[in-house]
């Protein structure tokens, strides 16, 4: 007989939610030496989707200029599914904001540079990202508002 009660988590899923790839300015830019500039910007979402089932979604957007032109814009959302059963609701939020995502970021990191790379461009590679801090400010954020 399986105890009903203990805590469970488990990976259920993890996959390329969404992918795009802009390149508005090729390929006339593809012909400039410049030393282009590149901005990252990520996110992360939680969504119950089934009781004891959670999908975790850490999206990122890369934008690549060269001055005032755009020479590539990728977003990506990778995500996972995964099952949480009595967990202690103290523990929820850590888990479902820092463990879940560092469990999904390198498989978007890996699908970024490759999205990248095929499209002709040196890969991106996304440097490791502290979860914990991220969470760590989006408490201190909501803090003030309670």
């Amino acid at each position: 007989m399986t105890d009903t009660t203990a805590p469970a988590f488990n990976i259920l899923r993890v996959y390329l939610k969404d992918a795009s790839l802009e390149q508005p300015n090729s390929p006339e830019i593809l012909s400039t030496t410049e030393q282009p500039s590149v901005e990252i910007q990520l996110g992360v979402g939680v969504q119950n989707i089934a009781e004891g089932q959670v999908e975790v979604t850490v999206q990122a957007t890369v934008t690549s200029r060269m001055g005032d032109k755009t020479l590539f814009l990728v977003e990506a959302k990778q995500a996972g599914i995964f099952q949480v059963k009595n967990i202690p609701d103290e523990q929820m939020g850590p888990l479902l904001g820092i463990a879940c995502p560092q469990i999904v970021y390198p498989y978007l990191r890996g699908n970024l540079a490759d999205l990248i790379q095929r499209a002709g461009f040196p890969p991106v590679h996304l440097t490791e990202v502290n979860f914990q801090a991220i969470y760590q400010q989006q408490l201190e954020q909501q803090a003030p508002g309670q």
